[in-house]
């Protein structure tokens, strides 16, 4: 009788190995989905995965046979530099990786300070996979009952502002949704960037629906929610589409609000909003860019009058323009004063970085016209803080 070629010898038993996920501790309101995509590639090799956020000597001088390190913004570089610094002090001198957003925009510059070459964009293998949402379920992320995902990749535009198109070139315009979803999560974020570019939206649509993201649709006793949260394109949100955006528990519709140009097309878009039912929206406004202080103002008040006619609420998240290789928050735009800017940041302090829906609590913030608004970002920190009462806050620029 032949041996089998399976035994003695013959036989190869691959050891499990151990592998360390790191999030810099920086303050994110998601889990980094990137890494909980990692966990399952591991995890379906049968390897051992540990996840921490921030530095931790006692698990850095572990044994692990790889350590793969998330990055996010470019304006974190020196907490993210940090941290990669702090893990390549490994007493094993394990292999460490280096991914992101941060990572992909600034490889040659991580590179001379690290002697790490960062992976650039997707990991095509592991972005497919379904994200491991036991990873991050014990620490403290604002989000945490809602599966997050993609529907789509990448954008056609090539907005100067953005780094979309640099680190996803190709547009995907359908991902399914069924192996994205957490089976315990009551709401679905979907980070597409936009979304509406799709020749497929219907389709997708009709998955959303079909996995229980319908209007009305309830987990438990409460409402599910549908948030496309990186916004959507008002030049393409058409009124099939918005019909069709009307048929999802999508909670709140954001729509891009970043140039004064858009003004007609926003305003449009918003009543068509409200005519087929869609109530609570929120958008993004793109300051220091190329605008100025007068037109900043102008979108931000355009949403409190659009409340006001239409009944809606409307909440606004001004996000200042950084340019994608400054590794700092102190990039003043063409237009734009330091005064000013330190002024915004102090009022945002006070309201968390939003501008809420009710006229009172908006001109007592941000000012009753474009004169008083100008006035106000421009006076010193401690006239801004006794001015307002609103919130008791302390400025950090």
């Amino acid at each position: 009788m032949k041996p089998s070629r399976f035994s003695g010898t013959n036989i190869r038993i691959r050891r499990s190995n151990r592998v360390l996920l790191i999030e810099p501790a920086y303050t994110t309101k998601y889990p980094p989905l990137g890494l909980m995509k990692i966990s399952t590639f591991h995890k379906m090799k049968k390897d051992e995965v540990v996840f921490n956020k921030g530095n931790n000597a006692s698990i850095r001088d572990q044994h692990w046979d790889r350590i793969y390190i998330t990055t996010l913004f470019t304006f974190q570089w020196n907490i993210t530099i940090e941290t990669i610094k702090f893990y390549q002090r490994n007493k094993v001198g394990c292999d460490i990786k280096v991914g992101g957003i941060l990572a992909s925009l600034l490889k040659d510059k991580l590179a001379n300070e690290t002697g790490i070459q960062s992976h650039f964009g997707l990991w095509d293998e592991v972005d497919r996979l379904h994200p491991d949402y036991s990873l991050t379920d014990t620490n403290d992320y604002k989000v945490s009952n809602a599966s997050i995902g993609y529907m789509t990749k990448g954008c056609p535009n090539h907005c100067s502002f953005c780094a979309v198109h640099k680190i996803e070139p190709n547009y995907i315009d359908y991902i399914p949704l069924k192996h994205q979803l957490g089976s315990d999560k009551k709401d679905l974020i979907l980070l597409d960037n936009n979304v509406l570019a799709s020749s497929k939206f219907e389709f997708i649509i009709d998955d959303i629906k079909n996995n229980g993201f319908y209007k009305g649709a309830k987990f438990g006793k409460s409402l599910r929610s549908v948030d496309f949260n990186q916004g959507v394109d008002a030049r393409l949100l058409t009124e099939d589409k918005m019909y069709l955006l009307s048929q999802i528990a999508i909670f709140p519709l954001r729509i891009a609000f970043d140039d004064i140009k858009l003004e007609p097309v926003y305003i449009e878009k918003i009543r068509l909003a409200a005519r087929y039912g869609i109530k609570r929206l929120s958008n993004y406004i793109l300051f220091n860019f190329n605008d100025n202080p007068d037109d900043f103002y102008r979108r931000l008040k355009i949403n409190i009058e659009l409340n006001e006619e239409l009944g809606l609420s409307i909440f606004s998240f001004p996000m200042k323009y950084i340019p994608l290789e400054e590794i700092d928050r102190k990039y003043i735009g063409k237009n734009w004063t330091a005064s000013q800017l330190r002024g915004i940041q102090c009022i945002l302090h006070a309201t968390h970085g939003v501008v809420g829906p009710k006229r009172p609590f908006f001109e007592k913030a941000f000012g009753r016209s474009v004169d008083e608004f100008r006035f106000i970002i421009e006076q010193p920190e401690e006239a801004i803080f006794n001015r307002s009462r609103m919130i008791e806050y302390r400025c950090v620029v």
